[in-house]
């Protein structure tokens, strides 16, 4: 039975190591990142890939820090066929990739060469791209750079945002992992180098970058709103408060008016002038201390007021 030590922590890591678990891949050992605590109430949390592995009672190994640890020293003896990554959080040292008989691979959730990094799902939806996909590639010493053995694209439509393409990505990852697990045991899978002209890279997102930018067109900043949502979220200076801004319609109109100004007013719906003339509607929204709420919740309470051409948002 080939054997595995799979490494990665979010939601989507899990469906990929249920997958392994499922088709009969014997996973030896599971590492993660360590319990955080999540939430205003600080819970300390096990991580999703964690929680699966304790379901199969499957081994769960938490270094803090993997070089020199105790816990990669355990995988190293283990020596499995395969070390299988999908957003685990750290780098693997060269000593450790090399102790899988077979290889190591990752599960990534970009088209590489584009979007090397820790965030290829939000960039690219954030940079207005028409597709994503998975790739899976040999891991190297260097971020992302190996061989790619295997590669597929799929659309994002227009309504998707982080938390949706993190599930379609998380189901076609493990789809194409199956699919490339039999090629490599067997010695029939080819992988080829990635174009370095054309790499492109998707840091973690900073928190002074959740700042949404009015003199942007409309379209821009719908694509950033999904790019951040569900979490951490994009946030604009509404009427001097601090404000996420979770949904937003890019409406066919032009305006005159400045970034930042009341467009149109009505009882349910708020317009807003964005950059190069275009205009937004704001669908839902969560003044800082408050819960998330519709616009007509909002117009009826601390948007009272609110008054077409007057400049509601910070640019």
């Amino acid at each position: 039975m080939t054997s595995i030590v799979f490494m990665g922590t979010p939601e989507f890591s899990a469906p990929i190591l249920e997958s392994l678990i499922e088709n009969g891949y014997d996973v030896k050992a599971v590492m993660t990142q360590p319990d955080r605590m999540v939430g205003r109430k600080r819970i300390l949390t096990q991580s999703p890939v964690k929680q699966v592995a304790v379901k199969h009672d499957i081994e769960v190994l938490q270094p803090e820090k993997l070089s020199g640890s105790d816990e990669m020293a355990k995988v190293i003896a283990m020596a499995p066929d395969f070390l299988v990554t999908a957003a685990f959080g750290q780098f693997l040292p060269t000593k450790l990739l090399e102790s899988a008989k077979i290889g190591a691979i990752n599960v990534h959730g970009s088209l590489l060469p584009k979007y090397r990094g820790g965030a290829p799902i939000q960039y690219a939806i954030m940079n207005g791209e028409q597709e994503t996909g998975i790739t899976i590639i040999y891991m190297v010493k260097q971020m992302d750079a190996g061989n790619i053995i295997s590669r597929r694209a799929i659309k994002i439509e227009n309504n998707d945002d982080t938390g949706s393409m993190f599930e379609k990505l998380s189901l076609l990852g493990k789809e194409l992992l199956l699919e490339t697990l039999p090629k490599l045991i067997d010695g029939t899978s080819e992988s080829t180098p990635q174009n370095e002209d054309k790499v492109t890279f998707s840091p973690t997102i900073k928190p002074e970058e959740e700042a949404l930018d009015f003199s942007k067109k409309a379209n821009e900043i719908d694509w950033k709103i999904r790019s951040l949502r569900p979490v951490p979220g994009a946030y604009a200076i509404l009427k001097g408060k601090r404000t996420k801004i979770w949904d937003v319609t890019v409406l066919d109109k032009k305006t005159v008016l400045s970034a930042g100004k009341v467009v149109e007013v009505a009882k349910k719906s708020l317009e807003i002038a964005c950059g190069d003339g275009t205009v937004l509607a704001i669908n839902s929204l969560q003044p800082d201390g408050k819960s998330k709420q519709t616009i007509v919740d909002y117009l009826n309470g601390s948007g009272q007021g609110i008054k077409e051409g007057q400049q509601v948002i910070d640019v």
